[in-house]
C-alpha cells in the first residue's frame, strides 16, 4: 500500500469540516461545483475533497467513475483558479476513489470564481461575508479593505447580496433591528461605507451575482 492509500485509510474515519469533503459521485460530479468547492477549501486555507465515498458516517467506499480525464480535470482546474490542484486516483478496496488536493490560497488574497468568493457555509457553499474577506485583506497589508474604491456608489452594489449580508449579520448577532435598517445604513454600521465613499471590502457587493 503506497503512500496515498495509507493517508487514505485515515482520512475516512475522519469528520468533515472546512478542510474535507466526501462525494458519493458515483456516476457522476458537477465540474462547476467542483470549481466552487476547491474555492472554498482554498479559502478556508487548503484541504481535500474525496469521491467515491459517502459523507455520512459511517462511511462507506462506494467508487466512483466521475473525471475520466484526470488531467483535463486538472488542467480545467488550474486554468480558472491559477492554483496547483493535484488529482490522485487510488484502488481501495477494489474501488475508484479520486482525492482532489487543494492549496490554500495566497496571504491576504481570497480565490473567486464567477463572482463570488465562495465558503462553506454549514452544509452549503455561500458567498464569503464581507467582515470575513476583511479579514483576509488585513493579512498582507494593514487596512487595505478600508481604503476607499474610487468612483464606487451605492448604486453600484447589488442588493441582493446585501440582503444576503443582511440576514447573515441578523442570524449572527441576533440584533432583529438590523433588518429594518435602509441598505446604506446597513453598511455604514458595519464601516463598509464611510462619509468618503465605499470601502474596498464594501466593493465586493458589485461582485456577487
Amino acid at each position: 500500500m503506497d503512500l496515498i492509500e495509507k493517508q487514505f485509510g485515515k482520512l475516512i474515519n475522519s469528520n468533515e469540516d472546512e478542510h474535507l469533503e466526501f462525494k458519493e459521485a458515483k456516476n457522476h460530479f458537477d465540474f462547476e461545483k467542483l470549481v466552487k468547492y476547491c474555492v472554498a477549501l482554498a479559502n478556508e486555507g487548503g484541504g481535500k475533497i474525496i469521491l467515491g465515498v459517502t459523507d455520512r458516517n459511517p462511511r462507506n467506499v462506494v467508487g466512483t467513475t466521475a473525471l475520466g480525464n484526470i488531467e483535463k480535470t486538472k488542467a480545467g482546474l488550474i486554468g480558472r483558479l491559477h492554483l496547483r490542484i493535484d488529482i490522485d486516483e487510488i484502488s481501495y478496496q477494489g474501488q475508484r476513489v479520486l482525492i482532489v488536493s487543494v492549496p490554500s490560497r495566497p496571504v491576504g488574497m481570497p480565490v473567486q470564481y464567477k463572482g463570488a468568493y465562495w465558503m462553506r457555509g454549514g452544509e452549503d457553499l455561500i458567498p464569503m461575508t464581507p467582515d470575513r474577506l476583511k479579514q483576509i485583506f488585513a493579512e498582507s497589508q494593514p487596512d487595505f479593505s478600508a481604503q476607499i474604491c474610487s468612483g464606487a456608489t451605492m448604486d453600484d452594489l447589488d442588493s441582493q447580496a446585501i440582503e444576503t449580508f443582511r440576514k447573515l449579520w441578523v442570524r449572527r448577532s441576533r440584533n432583529r433591528a438590523l433588518s429594518q435598517h435602509s441598505d446604506q445604513q446597513l453598511l455604514t454600521d458595519a464601516e463598509l461605507v464611510v462619509d468618503n465613499g465605499i470601502t474596498l471590502c464594501g466593493s465586493c457587493f458589485m461582485w456577487f451575482s
